[in-house]
């Protein structure tokens, strides 16, 4: 009778899988989704970047590919489960290659088995590496950032294959020269200050994050950090910030009397002015204020409270009677409850998900800064203006006015958050609301 031939020891494979991890919550409400590797009772968390709000996950179902609710917005399901099985695939990979040795492990050493494999692959694709970024942002819902790096990455793609013939390069390839190169091809095919600037912050941004993750070695990096590296490609040399103009305030007027033609163009003013009364608000905090966010203090004043998406920054401020009649301007056709938008930008019922929002938000953006151009020829205003002037335009008046630049920092929640704290406990309400009435 033959017997099973059996070793002292058989080394067993750790277990991978992704899993949506409710005992941490984000700062937006959603939970994160973490991989965990399971070997001998032991396990290991590790961070997928991505996460859902709860009430697109089905909790009585088994597997994410179950649990993530049809409601989730078909795109952004599709590529957070995509992302979700990459980053299982990638990790049972490595188990199963350090299992196959049939050496002791622990789930450490498998997390860092998949780490040197992910180094290994993706070491030199710059375009690979950004397709990756660009899915991780998606499944997050950083629709904003994710597009910016498509529109960099299209452009990136065509100088690449017109340039070298390939569809990608190596990290080690992107140097001063090549730096030199795209500029002088993007100025070619007509392309400006603002937007050179935004393409190389962008490429600058992926070259950081792939020398933080050891995909691309720092010896190789092509943008000057100090003077001393002036030898370097220099983004800064794009910074526009001295050419940018403000309003006087007797231009701001000349707009304030202005009557527009259509509805249209009333509310390229309206959006102008309002930012201006309310510390140069941002158009997508402005385009995302309910009516449960007006409010009146204890004397009985109009407030807006917000919280900035950029920063985090909590925000109340006082309603100049320029900015409240706005409001009540709006009031008869968009007050439909606390929940609802007080400008007439975003739809409830035709721009349900974050994707369908950011389309809608980018669209009229551009809508509103040509209306403004137009306003501006009409009303004999020089300075060409967009949204941001107003933001620039609100700084200026109060700085001219003597107000002092802590004040003025604090209102706008300038410069850095970390900025921002220091200020926050430095001036009551009441020394911001009298910063505001030198605006009239």
């Amino acid at each position: 009778m033959s017997q099973t031939r059996t070793t002292e020891h058989k080394e067993g494979k750790a277990t991978v899988r992704a899993v949506y991890y409710t005992s941490k919550t984000l700062a937006d409400g959603s939970h994160p989704f973490m991989l965990c590797i399971t070997k001998n009772r032991q396990r290991k968390y590790l961070s997928t970047g991505l996460s859902l709000l709860p009430q697109y996950w089905n909790e009585k179902k088994t597997g994410y590919r179950q649990a993530i609710r049809k409601s989730y917005p078909d795109i952004q399901r599709e590529a957070l489960i995509n992302s979700l099985a990459d980053w299982e695939k990638k990790y049972d990979t490595a188990a199963g290659a350090i299992a196959s040795n049939d050496e002791q492990h622990t789930v450490a050493d498998v997390a860092q088995k998949a780490i040197e494999g992910r180094k290994a692959t993706r070491r030199v694709q710059v375009l690979a590496y950004i397709d990756e970024l660009i899915a991780t942002m998606t499944a997050s819902r950083q629709l904003g950032n994710a597009r910016v790096y498509r529109d960099m990455r299209r452009q990136l793609a065509k100088f690449i294959l017109d340039e070298y013939g390939t569809a990608d390069v190596p990290f080690d390839r992107v140097t001063v020269s090549f730096c030199t190169e795209w500029e002088n091809t993007l100025r070619a095919s007509g392309n400006e200050g603002n937007t050179l600037s935004q393409r190389f912050r962008t490429l600058r941004a992926v070259l950081n994050k792939a020398i933080a993750n050891g995909i691309a070695k720092p010896e190789n990096y092509p943008f000057a950090r100090n003077v001393a590296e002036r030898h370097k490609f220099n983004v800064g040399k794009f910074d526009l910030s001295t050419t940018k103009r403000a309003l006087t305030r007797d231009d701001v007027r000349k707009l304030e009397t202005l009557q527009p033609t259509t509805e249209r163009l009333r509310l390229a003013k309206n959006v102008f002015l309002f930012s201006f009364y309310v510390g140069g608000v941002n158009f997508i905090d402005l385009s995302n204020l309910r009516w449960h966010n007006l409010s009146r203090d204890a004397d009985g004043h109009p407030r807006v409270n917000y919280v900035r998406r950029k920063t985090g920054g909590k925000f109340s401020v006082r309603l100049l009677a320029p900015a409240a009649a706005i409001v009540e301007y709006y009031r008869p056709t968009t007050h439909t409850g606390p929940d609802g938008y007080v400008f007439p930008i975003i739809n409830d019922r035709r721009h349900q998900t974050p994707t369908q929002v950011n389309n809608r938000l980018h669209k009229l953006l551009r809508q509103v800064n040509a209306d403004l151009k137009e306003l501006a020829a009409e009303a004999g205003i020089s300075t060409a203006i967009t949204t941001y002037t107003a933001r620039h335009s609100f700084a200026t008046s109060l700085k001219h006015s003597g107000v002092a630049t802590g004040v003025i920092s604090e209102s706008m929640g300038h410069k850095s958050e970390a900025v921002t704290a220091v200020y926050l406990d430095s001036f009551a309400s009441s020394v911001l609301d009298s910063a505001f009435e030198s605006l009239l």
